[in-house]
């Protein structure tokens, strides 16, 4: 609690009487704790008449902080949802760095889900997030537009949030139009993983899609979208047999997982003879 009522300038901002009231706490109990050394005896110490009643008094002042920091917490939550994900005591840790970014950093993996890191450049008072670190396979994602971590915490906070999310629209969107160019390996190789089983996905339903269509001129047309499905899983198992780092192995391992499901999906679509894609099945 000191390092929020009195070294937070936010909480001191935002809880202005319970800060005030919070240093005449702390005041009165090095005072308390300055006769105990004093003293040096407990017994002579306890046996003042005055002790109880002090110890008691800022018991209940204690409380009315604590109630009031409770209450400066939850609106908080309110504010950033995501804050519910992590402990109090982390969360007062949060709110109790928020001027300073880089050491919210450690709490990044609490927040958002496989997000190790933020990659961050000193610039001014405030550092500039300009990409970001996953924990699964340690993978980092740069960001076109770098980001001021300006303003109080659960904002800058949605704003990483907003970042994260055109990033990876962007990435999904290059490697959209790289793939029809690349080479299906370096095409996984080098594209950012969430970006790269979303096009994965994508393209499957497309081409399921387009197995529907057919179907009435070729009733052979989802066979033959099973057969392209389980060459294309049969190319990952070939890939994840070479020689790979972590995470290149886990982003094919991802999509063998997914693209097994999807063969699935499309072979039970042949056997109970689907043929059109406003049905239940699909």
């Amino acid at each position: 609690m000191e390092n929020l009522f009195i070294h937070s300038e936010e909480v001191k901002k935002e809880l202005p009487k319970e800060s005030e009231k919070f240093v005449g706490i702390d005041k009165e109990v090095k005072r308390i704790l300055a006769d105990c050394v004093v003293k040096e005896y407990a017994l002579v110490y306890c046996d003042q008449e005055w002790v109880y009643p002090a110890f008691d008094q800022v018991e209940k002042d204690l409380r009315v902080c604590e109630k009031a920091l409770n209450d400066f917490m939850e609106s908080k939550r309110a504010a950033f949802p995501r804050f519910h994900f992590v402990s109090p005591a982390d969360l007062l840790g949060i709110l109790s760095n928020g001027n300073a970014p880089a050491k919210i950093m450690v709490h990044m993996p609490k927040i958002f889900q496989a997000i190790e890191t933020l990659e961050l450049k000193e610039e001014g008072v405030r550092p500039c997030a300009v990409g970001m670190y996953t924990n699964v396979g340690v993978e980092f994602v740069p960001w076109n537009t770098p980001l001021k971590l300006m303003g109080k915490v659960e904002t800058y906070m949605q704003d990483v949030i907003d970042n994260m999310r055109l990033s990876l629209k962007e990435a999904a969107g290059t490697l959209f139009k790289e793939l029809s160019t690349k080479g299906k390996f370096d095409w996984i190789k080098d594209g950012v993983a969430q970006a790269v089983l979303l096009i994965n996905i994508l393209t499957w339903t497309v081409d399921v899609e387009a197995a529907f269509k057919v179907l009435q001129s070729d009733p052979t047309g989802m066979e033959k979208a099973h057969k392209h499905q389980i060459q294309l899983l049969s190319d990952l198992i070939s890939m994840v047999q070479g020689d790979l780092t972590k995470p290149v192995r886990q982003k094919i391992m991802a999509m063998i997982t997914m693209d097994a499901h999807s063969r699935d999906i499309i072979d039970k679509l042949k056997v109970e003879k689907v043929s059109r894609d406003d049905e239940f099945q699909w």
